[in-house]
């Protein structure tokens, strides 16, 4: 599955770069495969709500 990720991240890099597009990948971003509907609920939840506790995170400006 590693090689399926990193090939992608590769091929959109590579025509960013053909194409004169800026881009970059976020760094220290960790990639997570959603194997079953309870993992898919406790990220879908977490995207839905997290806008909500920006202002309480230590890194918000």
């Amino acid at each position: 599955m590693a090689s399926i990720i990193r090939g992608y991240k590769s091929s959109v890099k590579s025509y960013a770069t053909t194409n004169a597009i800026d881009f970059i990948w976020q760094p220290l971003f960790h990639d997570h495969i959603i194997k079953d509907t309870k993992s898919y609920k406790r990220i879908s939840d977490y995207i839905l709500k997290n806008p909500m506790n920006w202002k309480e995170d230590r890194f918000y400006k």
